[in-house]
């Protein structure tokens, strides 16, 4: 009698959630197994492409595993973190976001009938590291170097390496043509790390074909004023000044107040004002530069000023595009123009305003210190130009990859096969159940090449026993033998170029597991009530409060009669 009187304790808030035990692990794996289904289909040669239709209506056409996981807007809290692995991917290597969000989900599905089973998930998770560091020593074994070889040599396996990433993507019939442009950017910058330096522009009409590579910045003709048609628009070794203030008439800051005791006196503070803009342009005008640009804007007195001395400018360039320029050209970024020597002047070979679709661009070619190419992309559709920018953002980042980490493995699923051989393998010289588990994440590593041929229409089990079949020899020649997607059967993806750099699969294997093993030793969800209402009110209030004060201008103020 006295044990049913106990008080019951009330440790957490009323109202809150929580879940524990095995059915809360099991749950959290399916929730990972949903979010890994979405992206299963995108991946490899023949992957589809999702649309996805976000609240405030823009469209977005890709297969590119960060971009979806991105946006889709997922809440669970343990599938959050197949989002993290999908973006920490696409931020270190750019490609391979897909494979790795597969693998952790592919991890966590095998394990599910051993946590059914009731083994200890701490079981499961020693194991799995085991197998994630013996796969790691073995990818660095089957590893080839391309290091040491000569310019061209390197060029050609380079772009194998970016013609792989490229056939997965919505661009890949045109792979070899933007392969060797990518390569081509990418020994451009040379040990520049910086991404920006290459950039990518985009203009709409024409075909992919129409895209071209420039060895130094393009960017849009800026907003001009009158008197613009009348400057020069080619030129040859010019010099340039990189500017970072306005040339125009400014009205005095902030209700300046001058008292006038004659009016006579007005005149002369009107002169003075146009005095100061052209001492400024007679400046510019004296350090021989030929090419003027500015990050803020350069005013119609400024452009008919220069128009009628044969100089260009371009006023309101972009930051980056100004800084390109800068890096590029070997000019100085200046903020005033007294005093210009001209070692803070820029030059390049050729400067000229071309006409690429109905947009005007200003290209910079054969620029002296020539870290810097920008890439002109041309295409029928907005979303498909920007689907193609995202395509070769992740062939640049492989390429960088491959140059600095210059080892490559066999792609076509080919290298999973032969992990999952090993450690199938290994697993029978283990006694106890980690047996079981290192066997179950050699089949989960299989998830690769099933996938490709699912993608691809082909009989996956078909496919699967025939590279089973020749990863077993005991010779080792198939150790390099991977799907083949044209004919629906298997080929030596070494022979047929089909590689990718080894840190793509090193870093996929390591962030799929930690994932998983992440996942795994959650037993229990506390779910606060207050925090989500709290969390919806607090952005109501952010919300109110931006949009009370943000309307303020700073315009003139108005003529007092």
């Amino acid at each position: 009698m006295a044990a049913m009187m106990q008080p019951q304790i009330i440790l957490l808030k009323e109202g809150t959630d929580t879940s524990q035990g095995k059915a809360q692990l099991v749950s959290n794996i399916n929730a990972c197994t949903a979010v890994a289904d979405v992206v299963r289909t995108t991946l490899g040669p023949r992957g589809m492409d999702k649309l996805i239709h976000d609240d405030k209506g823009n469209v977005t056409i890709s297969n590119d595993g960060a971009t979806i996981m991105k946006l889709l807007d997922i809440i669970h809290p343990a599938s959050k973190i197949l989002v993290d692995i999908a973006k920490s991917q696409d931020s270190e290597v750019g490609d391979g976001t897909t494979t790795v969000v597969l693998l952790a989900g592919e991890f966590l599905k095998e394990a599910k009938p051993f946590v059914e089973e009731g083994v200890h998930p701490q079981n499961l998770i020693r194991s799995y590291r085991t197998a994630c560091n013996l796969a790691i020593e073995k990818v660095k074994e089957l590893a080839v170097s391309i290091e040491g070889k000569s310019l061209e040599e390197k060029k050609s396996l380079l772009a194998k390496c970016a013609a792989t990433t490229l056939s997965s993507k919505l661009i890949g019939g045109e792979k070899e043509f933007f392969a060797s442009m990518v390569v081509d950017a990418v020994i451009a910058i040379g040990n520049d790390d910086r991404l920006n330096m290459i950039g990518i522009k985009k203009v709409p009409g024409g075909t992919m074909r129409d895209s071209f590579l420039v060895n130094g910045v393009a960017f849009k003709k800026t907003f001009s004023y009158a008197g613009f048609e009348q400057q020069p628009k080619k030129f040859v070794n010019p010099k340039m000044l990189l500017l970072n203030i306005e040339l125009e008439l400014k009205s005095e800051k902030e209700n300046a107040e001058i008292r006038l005791s004659d009016p006579s006196q007005y005149q002369s503070i009107v002169d003075a004002e146009w005095n100061i803009i052209y001492d400024k342009l007679d400046k510019c005008v004296q350090s021989g530069a030929k090419v003027v640009l500015s990050r803020l804007a350069i005013g119609d007195l400024a452009t008919q000023y220069f128009a009628d001395r044969d100089i260009f400018c371009a006023g309101r360039v972009s930051e980056e595009d100004l800084q390109r320029v800068s890096a590029a050209s070997g000019g100085t970024v200046q903020t005033t123009v007294n005093n210009i020597i001209d070692e803070v002047l820029g030059t390049c070979e050729i400067f000229e305003e071309k006409q690429v679709g109905n947009e005007r661009f200003n290209i910079f070619s054969g620029c002296p210190s020539g870290r810097t190419a920008t890439i002109v992309l041309r295409g029928g559709a907005d979303q498909f130009i920007e689907e193609a920018e995202r395509s070769l953002h992740d062939a640049i980042m492989i390429v960088r990859r491959a140059m600095k980490n210059s080892t490559v493995v066999a792609g076509g699923g080919a290298i999973d096969m032969e992990i999952s051989r090993y450690l199938r393998q290994h697993a029978r010289t283990i006694a106890g159940k980690s047996q079981l588990f290192i066997n179950s994440y050699a089949k989960a590593l299989e998830v690769i090449p099933r996938q490709l041929c699912d993608n691809a229409g082909f009989d996956a089990t078909d496919v699967l026993n025939k590279l089973r079949q020749k990863h077993a020899l005991p010779s080792g020649e198939g150790a390099p033998y991977g799907v083949d997607i044209n004919t629906g059967g298997i080929a030596d993806s070494f022979s047929n170029f089909v590689w990718e750099p080894s840190v793509v699969k090193i870093n996929a294997i390591n962030a799929a597991t930690e994932a998983a093993c992440l996942i795994l030793s959650v037993d229990e969800t506390v779910k606060n009530p207050k925090s989500e209402s709290a969390q919806g009110e607090a952005a109501a209030g952010a919300m109110g409060g931006r949009g009370g004060g943000g309307f303020r201008g700073r315009g003139r103020g108005m003529r007092r009669r």
